[in-house]
């Protein structure tokens, strides 16, 4: 009969016995006997409370996840011609969920004419970008895709510093708000 190494309740060494002994002093303390190390020579018991070990550690997974850091991405989409008061809208939406920790992928949808006007959608993204500077950092600068453009701003860094670009350039001026409501009389995109 194999023998196996026991170690008891309070770390301490009990010997190498046969399985049945362990088990038998492991009844008496009323706990289990759990394998711990079965490739050792001669593998390694320990007497212990099997159901208050799992909790424990099932208890310190829940503890290292809680301080995991993670971000959920809200995307807030836009129209060349949004209006005022919608841009303004998703905005303040924009500032909340920074504030909450979220990323936020600001989205430019182009339709039809409109994709030949990038300077649009850009105009609209580096305005939101310099009003929301106070409340977060641009992550990816404006970037054109097909039909859309976009730009994906994350949550100032609780601590330290960040890896992130800063919000505005320096010196840059403001971008001018976007053009709202009723046909386009300058030759400009008709609003869709």
């Amino acid at each position: 009969m194999r023998e196996i190494r026991v170690i008891g309740v309070d770390s301490e060494q009990l010997g190498i016995m046969t399985p049945g002994k362990a088990l038998e002093l492991a009844q008496q303390a009323g706990l289990d006997l759990v394998e711990i190390s079965p490739t050792a020579v001669p593998p390694v018991c320990r007497i212990m409370d099997f159901g208050k070990f799992l909790y424990e550690r099932n208890k310190q997974a829940h503890a290292a996840k809680k301080k995991q850091r993670q971000f959920k991405v809200k995307e807030v989409k836009f129209r060349p011609g949004v209006d005022e008061h919608d841009f303004n809208f998703k905005r303040n939406n924009i500032i909340r969920f920074l504030q909450h920790g979220d990323k936020v992928k600001a989205t430019v949808f182009f339709r039809g004419r409109e994709v030949v006007h990038p300077e649009l959608g850009r105009r609209i993204l580096e305005r939101l970008i310099s009003e929301i500077r106070e409340h977060g950092l641009v992550e990816t600068v404006p970037l054109r895709e097909g039909n859309t453009m976009m730009t994906i701003l994350a949550p100032l860094p609780r601590r330290g510093g960040g890896a992130h670009a800063p919000l505005e350039r320096e010196g840059a001026a403001s971008p001018p708000p976007p053009r709202s409501g009723g046909p386009a009389r300058d030759g400009g995109p008709p609003r869709s």
